[in-house]
């Protein structure tokens, strides 16, 4: 089994065995201050030989910072694709994930997307979150 594609987006459903993806394929988030609260898709579309057909497997998605700090705990799935009536012998199928999570960003810096299959990392991601402007001002005191 392999990770054929990897994507963060603003948002990603997978219905029917079709990616619906908004505002994907950035590298790039930008933040008026840190720590920041930001919703987060991960597409990822898996190819599966026609020899790991009908078998369970394990896959797993995680978010890591710089410095390798747990940021999205691993989530995991499992997949498992039959062959299906009228399937050419030795066809691979194409398998799409996708899900659009709360994701809380402490720092700037770069953020690592990683999936893995049945443990083994088969593909990672980054993007880096920056601080563009000033932030924004403090709310104002209540008088007393």
């Amino acid at each position: 089994m392999e990770i054929e594609f990897l994507i963060v987006a603003d948002s990603a459903q997978a219905v029917g065995g079709k990616l619906y993806m908004l505002g994907g394929g950035w590298s790039r988030y930008q933040a008026r201050s840190f720590p920041v609260q930001m919703a987060v898709g991960i597409a990822l579309g898996l190819t599966v030989p026609w020899d790991q057909t009908n078998q369970k497997r394990s896959v797993e998605l995680s978010i890591v910072d710089e410095d390798g700090e747990v940021v999205l705990p691993p989530v995991t799935t499992q997949v498992e694709v039959g062959r299906p009536p009228g399937l050419k012998p030795g066809s691979s199928q194409r398998v799409v994930i996708a899900a659009t999570v709360g994701l809380r960003l402490p720092k700037p810096g770069r953020y690592e997307v990683v999936g893995r299959v049945e443990g083994q990392e088969l593909k990672r991601i980054y993007f880096d979150a920056v601080q563009v402007g000033p932030p924004p001002p403090p709310p104002p005191a209540n008088p007393p």
